[in-house]
């Protein structure tokens, strides 16, 4: 009996043992899964937070940008409404009075309008000034008038100058430019002529 005794002893201690052994290892997986769990959780938020940081850090860059550029062109609404004024002033400059009176009055003009140059040329403003006989640029004219020419888009007349403000254009120089005539345009002119 006690050889039974101790058979059932030791089946009953072999027992708690393979029990142990499978809740330790059940306990060992256990914690293998939840440490595995744990580690794509951190790097799931790992990956969130470089992702905001270079949110932020984008976002930061260009809010800068749009500071500095809104610095950069931050008179050219003010700059928008004295182009009337410097055309006007052109205008009077172009003209050549006869009366010595209306002279000295143009004189005061282009000595005004010379200091108001040169503060806006201070402030970023450049003049865009084509010539007659320059090719038409579609950058920095508009052309709102064509006539027939011998050479395809070049400036025949110039209505108004137009300006920068740093690199940006403000206001395109107004222009007439020139336009070959096709042939089958002048044989349909010539014909619509005969028929009346």
């Amino acid at each position: 009996m006690a050889k039974l005794d101790e058979d059932k002893a030791k089946a009953e201690e072999e027992e708690e043992e393979s029990t142990e052994k499978k809740d330790s290892h059940k306990k060992e997986k256990d914690v293998k899964e939840e440490i595995e769990r744990l580690r794509e959780e951190r790097d799931h938020w790992k990956n969130e937070y470089y992702r905001a940081y270079a949110d932020t850090q984008n976002l930061r860059k260009t809010l800068e940008k749009d500071h500095q550029e809104a610095i950069r062109y931050r008179a050219e609404g003010f700059i928008e409404g004295l182009l009337p004024i410097l055309d006007s002033f052109y205008l009077v400059l172009a003209s050549s009075p006869q009366n010595p009176e209306i002279k000295n009055y143009v004189e005061g003009f282009s000595y005004i309008y010379k200091n108001l140059v040169n503060v806006l040329e201070n402030e970023g403003v450049k003049e865009i000034a084509p010539e007659v006989g320059e090719k038409f640029n579609p950058t920095t004219m508009a052309a709102i008038e064509t006539c027939p020419g011998e050479k395809e888009n070049i400036v025949e007349k110039v209505y108004s100058r137009g300006y920068y403000l740093h690199d940006r254009v403000i206001r395109p120089a107004t222009v007439m430019v020139s336009l070959v005539p096709k042939p089958k345009e002048l044989e349909t002119n010539d014909s619509s002529e005969e028929t009346k």
